[in-house]
């Protein structure tokens, strides 16, 4: 046995290049560093506080409590000071101003020990929402972990290690029993089972063989593998996914934007209140001063949009992380918002409701063509097509070792079928819609073999049906049961397919599919969603995010059903599964319907106790300790917590 001898080698990594292990800005998490200034400025001000408190209430040195209460002050305000400062000279007021504003306020009539109270409260209130955010992409950036950041590539009889910046495409790299497979790539040699969770949310191993494609991150448990890398490191699978998740997060729902305008508007105008609030019953009822202003402040306090503005945010981005963390990537709070709203879904068939692999079961020849003859002609032309029913009928035509002829003119007629000259005659093969561009009689064994629910295409020369080939595509486990949960969601469901209305009928009536529409073009498909979005309002379309790109494409939301590997699938769509998998449908949408009841417990919670708070501040009834501990830091706590439960829906 030759011994492989295994070398290091690494070089200098450009800084300024990228990957799914090294740097995808948004998910890598705080440093250390961050975490523990936080706690020390938390611990070191809230220990001020309670010296002040103690002093103030236990000795006559009273300076030294008002002391304590300035450094307690400082040291958790000074972000918040900074900040404030920076919104005044920018004419936009914003939380910070109104708590800077109730803390000197409370200072200047000597209520220190509150007005300490109300920057350190505000500074843990802004510590935890921060925390909630960074939680929420933590599942995300767990992901870059799972990435190894060398492999080991073998040429001319040895290992190499080198950094996966500096393998190309072509390399070949080893991956052995319990390593994690560090770039995308295809099997040259070896099989194994592959771990796919990471990408896919699925915990049951995949086999792999020879030919097949493996993922960066993903987990090779038994088999010695040998992998021919097909994408660099910043365009693998893993990269992306990370990528798409950032650019969801940021993207902001209706809800989102219509409450930030709201937050805009709402700050200077707390603020006005405030001012009204101390300067009528002051100056125009004459009474005491320090008593109004003191109520003042605890309004400006009480009214800090704080819980108002993060009720959104939070839960849309706990709930897109958690999605990814089972394999379902939404590309905006956007889409599930709209998600939430969907009254009709069109099912794609080939792919979707079924397993989108048909199978050749039927070759028929007429007109003295032998069942070889007409499986040679239609694979001789299908060998130029990627339709899945030109993969089967080659597969069948490779099984039985059928030669296929020289082509010449080849056509391709788009929903339609195909066209070529063999030895100079011209010969079409496709579905029924042929027929009557051509002119040809339909034979009855079309006939019979489209009541028996399979798929057929015939072959013809110019003037007459030379032979019929037949398939079938065996229906999804998960379909009728997924078609019966979106009915207890009150959504209609819809079947679109391209193939013809008896194979359609049968397929629909085993699933339990309210309506379907058949021998469709992709243009149809389009007009079909289009039609759907005028009866329902809001529609989603499934699909395979490939053919049924431009029906995706229209509908509110677009949904692609088993996306490994594919890039225009994830470009598509809106949503895209990364496994085929009926069952996150179902999932996705309990996900969006219980994310926007979250947004609407929070945004009605923070209204009720902001808008209670605000009476009983006017009134005199509720201080600035009560105002901050409860009003601001407590409900922002509790709607934090109420969002941070969509981390816990199952898929």
């Amino acid at each position: 046995m030759q011994r492989i001898k295994l070398y290091t080698e690494t070089k200098p990594v450009d800084s300024d290049k990228s990957c799914s292990c090294c740097a995808v800005d948004f998910s890598e998490e705080k440093p250390s560093f961050w975490k523990r200034q936080i706690l020390i400025r938390s611990v070191t001000a809230g220990l001020f506080l309670v010296v002040g408190l103690i002093a103030e209430a236990l000795t006559p040195y009273k300076i030294i409590a008002q002391l304590m209460f300035i450094f307690a002050a400082v040291v958790s305000g000074k972000d918040i000071f900074r900040k404030a400062i920076r919104s005044i000279f920018k004419l936009r007021l914003d939380m910070n101003c109104l708590m800077s504003i109730a803390a000197f306020g409370a200072f200047f009539i000597g209520h220190g020990e509150e007005g300490a109270a109300v920057i350190f409260l505000f500074f843990v209130a802004e510590s935890l929402e921060e925390y909630a955010a960074d939680n929420a992409k933590r599942s995300i950036s767990r992901l870059l972990k799972l990435a190894p950041e060398t492999a080991r590539v073998k040429k001319a009889g040895r290992e190499i290690v080198r950094h996966v910046h500096e393998i190309s495409i072509g390399d070949l790299i080893v991956i052995r029993p319990g390593e994690k497979i560090p770039l995308d790539g295809k099997i040259v040699t070896g099989h194994s089972s592959v771990n796919e969770s990471t990408i896919t949310g699925e915990s049951a191993p995949v086999d792999k063989v020879e030919g097949d494609e493996v993922y960066t991150g993903t987990m090779n448990e038994d088999g010695y593998l040998e992998v021919e890398v097909d994408k660099k490191s910043e365009d693998t699978l893993l990269s992306k996914i990370i990528r798409l998740v950032e650019e969801a997060e940021r993207k902001k729902s209706k809800t989102e934007k219509l409450i930030n305008r709201f937050a805009h508007y709402y700050t200077p105008s707390v603020i006005a209140l405030a001012f009204a609030v101390f300067l009528i019953p002051t100056f125009f009822l004459g009474h005491a001063w320090d008593v109004w202003f003191y109520r003042a402040l605890v309004l400006l306090v009480v009214s800090c949009p704080c819980a108002l503005a993060i009720s959104t945010p939070v839960a849309m981005v706990s709930a897109i992380s958690s999605a990814a963390r089972h394999g379902v990537l939404i590309k905006g709070a956007t889409f599930l918002e709209e998600l939430s709203k969907v009254k009709a879904c069109a099912f794609d068939k080939t792919g979707t409701l079924t397993r989108g692999r048909l199978e050749v079961i039927d070759v028929i020849g007429f007109n003295n063509h032998s069942s070889q003859d007409v499986l040679s002609i239609a694979a001789s032309l299908e060998a130029r097509s990627e339709h899945p029913i030109a993969k089967a009928v080659l597969r069948k035509a490779h099984s039985e070792n059928i030669q296929l002829k020289e082509i010449s003119g080849f056509k391709s007629r788009r929903g339609i079928g195909l066209e070529a000259q063999i030895n100079g005659k011209t010969y079409y093969t496709g579905s029924g819609n042929l027929f009557g561009n051509l002119s040809i009689e339909r034979p009855e064994e079309l006939l019979n073999l489209e009541e028996e629910g399979k798929t057929s295409i015939f072959i013809s020369d110019e003037s007459k049906v030379i032979g019929i080939i037949a398939l079938y595509d065996s229906v999804r486990e998960k379909a009728p049961v997924i078609i019966n949960h979106m009915k207890k969601f009150h959504i209609r469901t819809e079947m679109l397919t391209g193939d013809n209305k008896k194979v359609a009928a049968l397929l629909a009536g085993k699933i339990g599919i309210d309506e379907y529409h058949a021998e469709l073009l992709p243009e149809d498909k389009v007009r079909v969603v289009e039609d759907l979005a005028v009866r329902f309002g809001s529609v989603a379309m499934v699909g395979d995010g490939v053919n049924d790109a431009p029906a995706l494409a229209v509908a509110n939301v677009g949904i692609a059903m088993g996306t490994i590997g594919s890039d225009v699938a994830i470009e598509t769509a809106d949503i895209a599964l990364m496994h085929d998998d009926l069952s996150k449908i179902e999932y996705v949408i309990s996900l969006s319907r219980k994310t926007m009841q979250v947004v609407k417990q929070n945004v009605t919670i923070s209204i009720l106790i902001k808008g209670s708070f605000t009476v009983l501040a006017s009134l005199g009834l509720i201080n600035l300790w009560v105002a901050v501990g409860i009003g601001d830091m407590g409900l922002s706590l509790a709607v934090i917590l109420n969002a941070m439960r969509l981390t816990r829906v199952k898929a």
